[in-house]
């Protein structure tokens, strides 16, 4: 089982694909990564080598932000449109959405499930 960036990646799955299980590496970056390393998509993980391995932890190292580093520069990120009081800002301290979104019927992910007041009594029928 090949670990790169702090993660195990999966052993019976093409390296194109197991490089995605990384945060912050889709599959066009993961292209990306193996066109420069020479590595051939198809290869499944378990039979990469070390020397594969190592040139995939290289590139990773050197070029881009990954896993903790990225999750804490959104974080910052967030965090600074909050303090200055921009619309995202309020949206995120609010837990709406920010791009536009209609929030009179959706938004259920956004705002947390529906819920329901115990005990309401219905308006007594004439």
């Amino acid at each position: 089982m090949a670990r790169i960036a702090g993660v195990d990646l999966p052993k019976n799955k093409r390296i194109e694909i197991g490089l995605t299980y990384i945060y912050g590496i889709g599959i066009s970056r993961s292209k990306k990564i193996l066109k420069i390393s020479n590595i051939n998509p198809n290869i499944i993980i378990k039979n990469l080598n070390d020397d594969q391995i190592i040139a995939i932890r290289n590139i990773l190292n050197n070029e881009y932000e990954l896993e903790g580093d990225l999750k804490r520069l959104e974080n910052i990120n967030i965090k600074r449109l909050m303090d200055i009081g921009t619309y995202k800002g309020k949206r995120h301290r609010l837990g709406l959405p920010l791009r536009g979104q209609r929030t009179r019927t959706n938004a259920r992910t956004r705002r947390g499930g529906k819920k329901t007041i115990a005990g309401k009594k219905k308006a007594p029928r004439k």
